[in-house]
């Protein structure tokens, strides 16, 4: 598309109206200015979209056979590890890597603060996206789409986290499409929706702060049902659920700067000078938002250890594995955070940010798979289990590319008051 965008003045689409006077049909949108032929051309001279070809060329027929001849037929689940990437990753990874969206929100249309409006957007649909494949996820495990609402209106259980996570992720899932939908009614034109969405901004804003921090803290609890098999270094009953909470804070703000830097480097066409102008100063202040996070999580740890008496552990292996975790997906990218935003160095900050949305998703299979029944042994996935990831990953990546190419995501559109 750059090759295009730098041809063709009318491209990338950003007005209902081309230069002409004319306006844009819908298709032309969805093709981005380009003819079916012109589409096709950049889309197989694209070699993400050929490793993307390879990835599903592989991982269909095994989502094929996962449900055709169940869920053993992929993976190695049994009583001992019930839960496995898919849940491990997609679910316990995904879901605080998207918490970004309540947060921006808030800052943006809560506090004032009206210099992050460049990137709500990305973090809103960085937070939809997230929870919606974290669900796909959930039922590539359970398997019986049809079953989804049953715990939620069939067998009621008011007094279980499951029920509590359940009605948080769909009713918070519900909110973040509502905050999107301004950007999908301005590419269409429809303004009259947009003003109407507009009106209850606040009102959604305040339901995706008080449903996201209560679903993120309920999923570590959902720990607390195993109390024996979880390594008690990466289990604490009174703490759980404030580290999967507090945790959420700095995995969702580096979500957003590492999602944001791709999309500047890779996609830079489809972003305005706003955007583009204003990244690095954004950039900076989620790195703050980040490092004070961060120190808030480790002193949380550190607590939770003197609190259940654990210091013995960590002279054993397991207490190695535990303070390298420390160390590398948490102090390091502490100070990196704080060094780059004392000093303004951005691609500190960016690879902080990384290092930190790695860190997060190791700390998950940790928690849901790698230290569970460790006292009998390791669980290895199998590998038709990462391929499946990998392609509904895959699938995850796509829709976000899509979306942000035709969206008023990264860039302002033009000809709207």
């Amino acid at each position: 598309m750059k090759i295009f965008s730098k041809q063709r003045p009318e491209i990338p689409i950003a007005d209902h109206v081309r230069p002409d006077g004319t306006a844009w049909s819908l298709k032309e949108k969805l093709f981005l200015g380009l003819t079916p032929g012109e589409y096709m051309q950049q889309f197989f001279r694209n070699p993400v979209n050929w490793l993307m070809i390879a990835v599903f060329a592989v991982g269909v027929p095994l989502l094929l056979q996962r449900y055709i001849y169940g869920l053993g037929a992929v993976t190695h689940g049994s009583n001992d590890y019930p839960w496995g990437l898919f849940l491990g990753f997609g679910l316990f990874g995904m879901v605080p890597l998207s918490a970004s969206g309540f947060m921006l929100g808030t800052t943006v249309e809560l506090f004032g603060r009206k210099d992050f409006k460049p990137i709500e957007r990305l973090a809103l649909l960085n937070g939809l996206l997230g929870y919606f494949f974290a669900v796909l996820f959930l039922e590539v495990d359970l398997g019986m789409p049809w079953r989804l609402p049953y715990p939620m209106f069939v067998s009621l259980g008011p007094a279980a986290v499951l029920f509590l996570v359940a009605w948080h992720v769909a009713t918070y899932l519900s909110v973040q499409v509502a905050e999107v939908l301004p950007a999908f009614f301005e590419w269409i034109g429809w303004l009259k929706g947009k003003r109407a969405i507009r009106k209850y901004v606040l009102a959604l804003t305040v339901a995706g702060i008080i449903l996201s921090t209560l679903h993120q803290g309920a999923l570590g609890a959902l720990f607390t049902y195993a109390p024996s098999k979880l390594h008690p270094l990466w289990l604490s009953v009174n703490f759980q659920w404030i580290h999967f909470f507090c945790s959420s804070i700095f995995a969702g703000l580096s979500m957003v700067i590492v999602a944001s830097t791709l999309i500047n480097r890779f996609a830079s066409w489809r972003c305005d000078d706003n955007f583009k102008n204003n990244l690095d100063y954004i950039t900076i202040g989620l790195g703050k938002g980040c490092s004070y996070a961060l120190i808030t999580y480790l002193v949380i740890k550190i607590v939770a250890v003197a609190h259940d008496q654990e210091w013995a552990y960590l002279l054993t292996g397991w207490g190695s594995y535990f303070i390298l975790e420390m160390v590398l997906a948490v102090i390091i990218p502490m100070f990196l955070f704080a060094i780059g935003c004392r000093n303004k160095q951005v691609g500190m900050i960016r690879f902080a940010a990384l290092l930190a949305v790695l860190g997060i998703v190791w700390n998950r299979l940790n928690t849901a798979l790698f230290c569970f029944n460790w006292q009998i042994y390791q669980e290895v996935p199998h590998w038709k289990e990462v391929w499946i990831t990998f392609t509904i990953f895959a699938l995850y990546f796509l829709t976000y590319r899509f979306i942000v190419y035709r969206l008023p995501i990264v860039y302002t559109w033009k000809g709207e008051k």
